[in-house]
Order: C-alpha cells, then structure tokens, then sequence
C-alpha cells in the first residue's frame, strides 16, 4: 500500500522520502523506481543498536520533513520518538493489524503496542487505521480515539483487471488443461495468514470435487520450505498444490484464478482480497478485519478458523452456473472500483497531509 500511495502522490505538491527501519527489502527496490528516494538503517530486532537510532535522528535533522508518515508498530515508536526529538510535530502513525493474540504475535510487539497506547496521547497529530475493525480495536487498548482516522487501503483498477488470456497461459504453466478449477492463497508465509488452514480447506474441496488444484503464492511459500512441502504430502496433495513463492507478476496470477481463499488468523485490511476482486476474482474469507465490509455479496466470508466451512463455500462459488458465476466476477470489480479505487484513496492521505502543514 505505500508504494501504491507513492505512485500515485501528486509529485508537484508532496516531495516523499522513505526510512526503512531494517532494510531496502522488494518493497524498497520497487519505490526506488518511481523516483522517490529510499535509505535503510539496518537495525535488527533482536540486536537493538544505538547508532542505528542516532543516525535516524541525523537523517531526520537534514531532511526536515513538514510531515512524518510511519508505517506500523516499530516505526509508530521509534520513528515517531525521532521525529519528535528532531523537532516534526506533525507525525502521523499507521495502524494496518488487528491481531494481538499472543499465540499469533511476538511478545516484543505486544510491548511496542502497549508502550505505543501510551504515548498515542502526546506523540501523533494522527493515526491513521488501514481498517474501521482494526482502530476499534486499537482504542480498546488505549490509543487515542480522538486522533483515530481511517482510510481503507485502494487499489489500482488499471492495473488489476480480468483478463481471459491468463486462465490458459497460468494453467499451461501449471501443466494444467484450461478447464481445472484453480483456488489461489496469495500471502508470505507467515503463522498469521494459515497457511496450513488453506490446506486443510484444500483436502475438503478436494473430496468434493476431485479436479480442483491450488496455487499458493507469496514470500517463502515455495519447495524450499520444508515444513509446508511435508504438510502437503502427508495431506496426499503433492501433485495439486502448487507452490510459486514470490512473484511479481500477481495481477496475471490473480486474474488466472477462479476463486481466491483467505484463511487468515488475523487482518485489518486485506489487500489480496481487493486485488482478486478488481481482477474479477471471488473470494472466500474468514472473517478478520474488514473482509466482510470487502468482499460484501460478491463472495464469502465464513467465521474465523472454520476450514470447513471455507471449503464448502469455495465448493459453492466452483459449482455455480458460468451465467451466476459471471455475475459474481462483475459484481466484485464493481464494489472494488466503487470503493476502494487507489486514486480515491490517495487524495484522502494527501488531503490529511495538507490540512496537517496548513494547521
């Protein structure tokens, strides 16, 4: 979503720098290339490092930014107890979690978080929410409501489209024929996101219709991790799961797919779930964050951890006459387009970031 709202940022009234706490990563490189300058500090979680921190503090000194914009837990602290001590009062933090569950988050973030509840009274101007479920919870546990504003991610319709080529250009890849059913999961590995829950789903849909196959795509989620290979085999899926790891072409392999499932344990604002949807893609969610709000009567949302259920409505959309299931693909690229478009989005953070110089 950052480098969706920096490609889009009108150039000629916001000038944009990025800090990266830890390191450039994919993301950096790809903001890089719009022409917007990038810089990482290299600090690592579990070696805190001073200097590191003092360095911020210089770079945010010659910089001397009329805004700073941080991103999530770590950087709403550190980032914002910088640019406090370097003199930006108009610090804006990020909320874009709902989860704090302390089997599904490091007890180091849960600190970041309650120390954060702390300071949200006299640190950010604002704080912006990628999720109305996501601030609810956060004032919950004591951030300040009054400074609470959000803006849903967006999503770029020119970019994620329908596109009937990539149905057969993804499956002959795939060593498929045109017509297998394809259910897709899109998320880095990560014990948040289900990975295993998505397999179980798979072994239900499975049972009921036997040609289905699945792509699941993201960052580690490939055949070099060990642990999700074993757990395919021993669910007797080898050959219908196929593992793509990180890619960059996910417009392509979104719109290639006939349903895209999320089993995640915890979200605010799933950017998967738009992505599919501007593609023309159903969706069956559990239901985290701002999924139903998402995904509205385009697809499904089924309650959080039911596998069972998650594969029975992915069943549902699969077995849909094409007439139906064409309505369904129409109706998710027009919700999309009618509330989430990434130009719509981007005046919201701009607007939020003038009024802030402006005050």
């Amino acid at each position: 979503m950052l480098h969706k709202l920096l490609g889009q940022l009108d150039r000629s009234r916001f000038e944009a720098h990025v800090i990266s706490l830890t390191t450039l990563g994919d993301i950096g490189s790809r903001i890089q290339r719009l022409g917007i300058g990038v810089e990482a500090l290299g600090m690592h979680p579990q070696r805190p490092n001073p200097w590191r921190f003092i360095r911020l503090l210089r770079r945010l000194q010659s910089l001397h930014p009329d805004v700073v914009q941080t991103w999530m837990y770590h950087a709403d602290l550190i980032g914002g107890l910088a640019a406090r001590w370097t003199g930006v009062k108009r610090i804006v933090w990020g909320i874009r979690n709902t989860n704090l569950d302390p089997d599904k988050t490091k007890w180091t973030t849960r600190a970041v978080v309650r120390l954060c509840s702390r300071l949200s009274q006299r640190l950010p101007m604002k704080i912006v929410s990628c999720s109305d479920v996501a601030a609810r919870v956060h004032v919950l546990r004591g951030y300040d409501s009054g400074k609470m504003l959000v803006i849903p991610n967006g999503f770029d319709l020119s970019r994620f489209v329908p596109d009937a080529h990539s149905r057969p250009q993804v499956r002959a890849e795939l060593g498929l024929a045109p017509e297998v059913p394809l259910v897709g999961m899109v998320a880095r590995f990560d014990p948040m996101k289900n990975h295993t829950g998505f397999i179980q789903a798979a072994v239900a849909v499975r049972q009921q219709l036997p040609a289905a196959h699945f792509v699941m795509i993201g960052g580690g989620v490939d055949a070099g991790n060990a642990s999700l290979s074993a757990a395919i085999s021993a669910a007797g899926l080898g050959g219908a799961v196929h593992l793509l790891g990180l890619r960059h072409d996910i417009a392509r392999l979104m719109a290639s797919l006939d349903v895209l499932a999320l089993p995640s344990h915890g979200e605010a604002f799933p950017n998967v779930l738009g992505e599919a949807m501007a593609c023309g893609v159903p969706c069956v969610a559990t239901d985290v964050g701002d999924a139903a709000y998402i995904v509205g009567t385009s697809g499904y949302v089924v309650p959080l951890g039911d596998m069972a259920a998650l594969a029975n409505r992915i069943v549902q959309l699969l077995r849909l006459e094409p007439a139906l299931m064409e309505q369904r693909r129409i109706d998710a690229r027009v919700r999309i387009g009618e509330l989430f478009d990434i130009q719509r989005v981007v005046r919201q953070y701009e607007d939020l970031y003038a009024t802030l110089v402006r005050g």
